[in-house]
């Protein structure tokens, strides 16, 4: 039976990206070592890191005065990494989810937290809209879409202060203003690779701005001097994002991916939208094409178990809801086929012909 991965995180990546990591894991480009074993000093993983830096730009169309690097410690360490080099006195962060509260609750260490605004009212069911950004923050911290609640922002603001995004569940799902960011940052593990690595994409000009003495791991400027390279980095999820990358141009760029990406949300957020048994949990200029969380009716809320078992065996995997929220999710990243869709749409009213 074919398999349907909805799972959030770690979660599917292309087939293509797979099989190669795969063989480059027991000869890389015939070189007779495995990508397990290379040097990150060798020549070998220099040309790797190289092209995947210059296919991230490329694919983003990031401009001059900006940096990308990859390190370790997932998105979780950015939180603190963020207000250690740039928060000299206020920031500014929309609440927005539980990896913004986390991002917010680090920040607290090092400085006063403006929160802008929060839909925290409604379970995050919504983007706040209604917000001032204080003139006199360091930065203003957001983040794109919320993995749990299936919320996005879907538009690149312009903003009085650096603007900081965690984009890391929609990273390549479209197009990108980079110039309206100061830095964006994300784990890999969505839509770019496997779990071990995160991109960090920062304007330069953005370091040495504060006056606290940052520990050198801690630091920007120590990745930045040394690019990706000051210590160790993920040599294996590097390679397997470098594949991602290709499979993304082969395919059009970013603009493809986001026409795919909505023709699958659509299809799902339609079957949603039309169901006796079925309802969105998120405000529909709110929903992200990410993550599409859904539940049962109330009157059917006792066959939400039953649809999960029923689901399984039509081959979907990962479609339970989190616990915050309940009910079922579908993540629809870049590389879930709509075929995978249209399958559980057809499971959705297949149940639904059953039960209602």
């Amino acid at each position: 039976m074919k398999k349907h991965n909805f799972n959030a995180g770690p979660s599917i990546l292309p087939r293509i990206a797979v099989e190669n990591s795969a063989k480059a894991v027991l000869d890389l480009n015939g070189i007779g070592l495995s990508l397990l074993e290379i040097s990150h000093r060798s020549k070998d993983f220099q040309a790797i890191l190289d092209e995947t830096v210059a296919l991230f730009k490329e694919l983003l169309n990031i401009p001059d005065g900006y940096q990308v690097i990859f390190l370790g410690g997932g998105a979780s360490m950015q939180f603190c990494m963020i207000p250690y080099n740039f928060l000299n006195k206020k920031a500014a962060y929309l609440e927005t989810g539980v990896w913004a509260q986390k991002a917010i609750k680090e920040a607290k260490f090092f400085g006063e937290v403006n929160v802008v605004a929060s839909s925290s009212d409604k379970n995050f069911t919504y983007i706040p809209t209604d917000y001032t950004i204080p003139a006199d923050a360091d930065y203003f911290h957001i983040t794109t879409n919320n993995t749990i609640y299936g919320s996005e922002i879907h538009n690149d603001m312009d903003c009085p202060v650096p603007l900081i995004a965690d984009m890391s569940s929609d990273i390549l799902s479209r197009p990108v203003d980079i110039s309206k960011y100061a830095m964006i940052y994300g784990g890999a593990q969505k839509n770019l690779g496997p779990a071990g690595v995160t991109f960090v994409i920062i304007k330069e000009e953005l370091l040495g701005k504060v006056e606290r003495k940052i520990p050198t791991m801690l630091s920007y400027a120590t990745h930045l001097k040394e690019p990706s390279l000051y210590n160790t980095p993920p040599v294996f999820a590097i390679f397997t994002c470098l594949e991602t990358l290709r499979w993304i141009k082969s395919l059009g760029g970013v603009k493809a991916i986001e026409e795919m990406n909505i023709r699958k949300a659509n299809l799902l957020y339609d079957a949603i939208d039309s169901s006796k048994m079925f309802v969105g949990t998120v405000a529909k200029d709110s929903r992200s094409l990410m993550n599409i969380c859904f539940v049962m009716k109330e009157q059917y809320k006792d066959k939400e178990d039953a649809f999960m078992e029923f689901s399984k065996t039509k081959g979907m995997l990962g479609i339970k809801g989190h616990r915050s929220v309940g009910g079922f999710r579908a993540s629809t990243y870049n590389a879930l086929p709509i075929e995978s869709v249209q399958a559980l749409v057809d499971a959705m009213h297949e149940f639904e012909k059953i039960n209602a």
